[in-house]
């Protein structure tokens, strides 16, 4: 099978062709049909997370097809499927037991510690495929699959805030965008300053403001979410927010936050991070995206095109998602 394969970190991918994968217990084999690319594969891929072991298949957000089932595992009736971040957890640990399997210290990851969908095939434990909405596209399904359910994550974890910042309008807070209208919030985009495009697409996706991140918006905010992996906006998300508002910041990898006077923490403002996703967020949230309905934003690219899109997105030329189709 083709794949772009990451065979040491900071390196480009390299296009190869290998065996394919055999599944094996309690796995499936399944055909990939698209893939988005996520910032996430940009820090796996520039060896930002720890943990990588080379040579590693990235991509995490992958629409596909079962063509084959292993020992203990019947086929699907669903058409497609979609493999998310979440690859595995072990169902014994407090976290596991206690609903939290997000923070199963043991936890494997989809294209950081086992092969992704930047290939023609991938295989994948059947109990962490999601089916897929009729209403989707293979291309607009799989940006739903990190961005979506990581931004669903992330809006959950700012409770019942009416007024919502957003710093970094990407492929998640296109979709935020949208759950947060669906919920009656008002929400305010905090672009890249001189990003004009980005403020003019987050203002056509019904955010009330968007502006540079470097400036106050026009009013206090009950909660922002942090999508930018930029640890100076932390202190500035903080002054946006009101007394009693929360800061969430939804990244997996920020750089480091710089020292803030406590002034703009007091007031019972809080900070928090989220972490991964649980297979019940995947559930309810793809249930909703059906419902809303959602709509992304994606470019499609070939297979090959892997390093074209890593590095638009590692510059911010992307608005909406990038999509890899083998």
């Amino acid at each position: 099978m083709r794949a772009m394969l990451l065979t040491r970190a900071g390196a480009p991918l390299e296009a190869v062709d290998m065996a394919m994968p055999q599944p094996g217990r309690g796995e499936l084999l399944l055909r990939v049909r698209a893939c988005a690319v996520c910032r996430t594969d940009l820090h796996i891929v520039d060896g930002e997370l720890p943990g990588l072991r080379p040579p590693r298949i990235p991509g995490h957000e992958i629409v596909c097809e079962a063509v084959a089932a292993g020992p203990g595992v019947e086929m699907p009736k669903a058409a497609r499927l979609g493999v998310p971040w979440l690859g595995w957890t072990c169902g014994e640990c407090e976290h596991c037991r206690a609903g939290r399997e997000n923070l199963c210290d043991s936890a494997r990851f989809t294209g950081w510690q086992v092969d992704g969908g930047f290939a023609e095939y991938v295989v994948a434990n059947h109990r962490y495929c999601l089916p897929i909405p009729d209403c989707f596209s293979d291309a607009e399904a799989a940006p739903l699959l990190c961005a979506g359910l990581i931004g669903y994550r992330a809006l959950a974890a700012t409770g019942v805030a009416g007024r919502l910042g957003l710093f970094g309008f990407g492929a998640a807070a296109h979709i935020v965008t949208q759950l947060a209208r669906h919920e009656g919030r008002e929400v305010h985009a905090f672009v890249r300053p001189g990003d004009r495009a980005a403020a003019s697409f987050a203002r056509g996706l019904g955010c009330v403001w968007a502006g540079p991140s470097d400036q106050p918006g026009p009013v206090p905010l009950d909660a922002a979410i942090l999508f930018a992996p930029v640890g100076a906006l932390v202190p500035t998300a903080l002054a946006s927010v009101r007394k009693g508002g929360r800061v969430v910041c939804a990244g997996i990898h920020m750089s480091d936050i710089p020292a803030f006077p406590y002034a703009l923490l007091w007031g019972e403002r809080s900070l928090c991070s989220v972490a991964n996703l649980t297979r019940r967020d995947g559930q309810e949230f793809m249930a909703l995206a059906g419902r809303v309905p959602l709509r992304t934003s994606v470019e499609v690219l070939p297979l090959e095109s892997a390093n074209e899109a890593l590095a638009r997105l590692r510059g911010g030329a992307v608005q909406g998602a990038l999509v890899l189709v083998p």
